[in-house]
């Protein structure tokens, strides 16, 4: 092999400035983009050829380099937070954003964003209003809430209500409830922040009514339950709900707050799930004040909402905190649509995504896997394909034990390995994220859309993402 012949053959610079494609890009994008793109790959395709055994690989290489240099520039210009397939089958991953918004709403939140509103404009009144008018009386028909607010997540949620109902007092909670969640971001820590005290009281696996009861002190400004919504402790254990605690708090004139966690406005049993407390069952049972996840469970934007009294949630919106904490216009106008899906819940479950996915027949989610194959077998891709049941999870701290009967298209190719696909798949223009299991690509088809089917088809088979020389290994 004559690696300096091969190096000469490399097309020179203003060689490749004369091509019809990159002239396009710079029409497009800039000159100085382009040479910048043209100057790396030139760069990586000379290191190519230096450690390259195969001359008609390194030969390959060289007639890819325009295709090359067209990725890079899309590449210096694409933004790092981007659009993926979701092939987990984690349905609220946190790590992908969680609860996806449907394209509907997104639709209908697009003018209210993208120009001026009526976020904090009182249109009857011609003054200044407040932004969670455009939910609250929602929320409270929803749940039975006297009324409601949000801040900007759950977390901020239990900052913001025991800044306000307990800063410089104490607050009793279970140890069996001093969650963590994501982050290393703990219960404790949070109430440090807030100014109010932790007294904890009974153990890990049993809390009794006597161990609240002996607790409470001329100090103690409220009782707080938090549900584990991310974790199960079994066996041995026994805890004091809200209806037993309320008449101890009354006695001594006490609010009792509740953090739901995922927080839900359904009885998931219905569909097949575990029963997961709803927001409303809290608000019968005589919760004075309490706090879920936007992004969760419910199926909407990131948020942490806060319903309960009307005196508790006014000491709230005048807390000086509330504003470090508030949400923006997005958030409000997804909010609102997305709760406006309850009014009736069958066009809940059909209309917000994550509804739709935890509800979702294993059949109907089968036709889409076969859906899938077909066109992925119809590209001819040098892989071994196949349908398999598989089981989907929730995910986000929500109900942690449940697993949901699914299938999923498995990708097992012949060219190069598994874990060399996997990463080929997160480094596509819409990155492809999968599981793998058994040495086997799998894609969970629960959490894959219809528009995804064609996207993952199309990047498989138009960039030889499973061929041994691909356009995305540079």
């Amino acid at each position: 092999m004559n690696k300096n012949l091969l190096y000469r053959s490399i097309p020179k610079v203003d060689v490749l400035l004369e091509d019809e494609n990159i002239q396009k890009m710079i029409e497009r994008y800039s000159r100085e983009t382009v040479m910048e793109a043209i100057h790396i790959e030139m760069d990586k395709l000379r290191g190519f050829i230096a450690r390259a055994e195969d001359e008609d690989k390194a030969k390959a290489q060289i007639e890819m380099l325009p295709s090359h240099i067209e990725l890079t520039v899309s590449a210096i210009h694409m933004p790092n937070m981007r659009m993926v397939v979701n092939g987990t089958g984690t349905i609220l991953h946190t790590n992908l954003g969680r609860a996806p918004i449907s394209a509907e709403h997104m639709k209908r939140v697009l003018p209210l964003v993208s120009g001026y509103s009526n976020l904090e404009y009182n249109l009857e009144a011609g003054k200044r209003g407040e932004r969670y008018s455009h939910f609250e009386k929602l929320l409270c028909k929803l749940t039975g809430a006297e009324a409601a607010m949000a801040v900007n997540n759950n977390a901020s949620s239990v900052l913001l209500i025991l800044s306000s109902l307990a800063k410089g007092g104490e607050v009793i909670v279970s140890r069996g409830e001093l969650i963590e969640i994501g982050g290393k971001f703990r219960i404790p820590d949070v109430m440090e922040q807030s100014g109010a005290a932790l007294v904890e009281v009974g153990t890990t696996n049993k809390t009794h009514y006597d161990d609240y009861e002996n607790a409470i002190t001329e100090e103690t400004k409220a009782l707080l339950k938090v549900h584990t919504s991310n974790y199960r402790i079994v066996g041995f254990t026994d805890s004091v709900g809200i209806d037993a605690l309320i008449p101890l708090a009354r006695e001594h004139d006490i609010p009792v707050v509740e953090d739901l966690g995922s927080g839900v406005l359904i009885d998931l049993a219905k569909y097949g799930l575990t029963h997961e407390p709803t927001v409303q069952e809290s608000i019968v049972k005589g919760a004075d004040v309490v706090c879920f996840s936007g992004d969760k469970l419910l199926g909407g934007p990131q948020a942490g909402i806060i319903i309960g009294k009307k005196k508790y949630i006014d000491m709230m919106k005048k807390n000086q905190l509330t504003r470090a904490l508030r949400i923006d216009k997005f958030t409000a106008a997804a909010l609102e649509l997305v709760l406006q899906e309850y009014l009736s819940e069958e066009k809940a479950v059909k209309n917000i995504p994550v509804l739709r996915m935890l509800s979702e027949p294993r059949e109907e989610v089968h036709k889409r896997a076969k859906t899938l194959l077909r066109i992925l077998r119809n590209r001819k891709l040098p892989a071994k394909m196949e349908i398999k049941p598989c089981e989907s999870q929730i995910g986000g701290g929500s109900l942690p034990l449940e697993r949901i009967p699914s299938m999923a298209v498995t990708i097992r190719p012949e060219k190069i390995s598994v874990n060399e696909l996997e990463e080929r798949m997160r480094l596509l223009p819409v990155p492809i994220i999968p599981r793998t299991v058994n040495d086997e690509i799998l894609l969970d088809v629960r959490t894959i859309s219809e528009r995804d089917v064609k996207v993952i088809a199309d990047q498989l088979d138009e960039l030889d993402v499973l061929n041994e020389i691909s356009l995305i290994e540079q």
